[in-house]
């Protein structure tokens, strides 16, 4: 949690600080395979700019150098971006203090780590107003599109493979923001119970269904502990 001191409100461009950092080498690694896979830099700033979603864009930029038709991409990126509809429903209770008309625009820059940030730091404060969620977003909007349309004008002088060595700077990156959030026992639990649930059910459902199914029962088991604490 992170205080604006002049007007006493968390400040959303020092909590976007950790993403921008992280944002910029998976960014980076996503314009140069975009353009080793044979896109223009514009096509792969594009995306960038009005998809915003790195697993999904990694994905895309696959299936479609591949030859995939569009009715497969579109279904592939809807199941893996299921996920949102998670955070958006746990977001919602902290957004009823600010003005619906902001809501639609907000919507579109949630993404795995701003998600992470602001939830962490909402439960530890009500200091805050739209103002803090348009500086996280845009913030870490602006390190993804920036780092990605470097990366992509860096793939047309590099040759040779795209594979520099970026590979685990995404996992790394949820792995800081998780690590963030736990504290005690009980998430300590729940964390570790839903990420083994999670890669066990990798080989009964397709996609990142997975990822949903643990994160419904991951939250469930939280809710039990809590209401079993309570009455013990």
């Amino acid at each position: 949690m992170i205080l604006d001191e002049t007007k006493g409100t968390m400040s959303g461009i020092k909590s976007s600080l950790p993403i921008v950092m992280g944002y910029l080498p998976i960014g980076f690694a996503y314009g140069l395979l975009g353009v080793k896979s044979g896109f223009s830099v514009l096509q792969v700033f594009a995306l960038s700019l009005f998809v915003y979603a790195g697993s999904a864009q990694f994905i895309a930029i696959t299936l479609l150098s591949s030859g995939t038709n569009a009715i497969t991409l579109i279904m592939t990126i809807f199941i893996v971006n299921l996920r949102h509809f998670l955070y958006s429903t746990s977001l919602s209770q902290y957004m009823k203090r600010i003005k619906r008309n902001h809501i639609p625009l907000l919507s579109f820059f949630i993404t795995d780590e701003t998600y992470a940030v602001a939830i962490t730091d909402l439960q530890n404060s009500d200091n805050y107003d739209e103002r803090y969620f348009y500086q996280l977003f845009f913030m870490s909007y602006a390190a993804w599109c920036t780092a990605s349309f470097i990366g992509a004008i860096s793939g047309t002088f590099i040759d040779g493979s795209a594979n520099v060595g970026l590979d685990f700077a995404l996992p790394a990156m949820y792995i800081a923001l998780l690590l963030m959030q736990i504290s005690g026992y009980k998430k300590i639990f729940v964390s570790i119970f839903s990420g083994l649930l999670s890669i066990g059910l990798i080989y009964v459902f397709p996609g990142n269904t997975n990822v949903i199914i643990a994160s419904l029962i991951g939250a469930g088991m939280g809710v039990f502990l809590d209401r079993w604490k309570r009455s013990s």
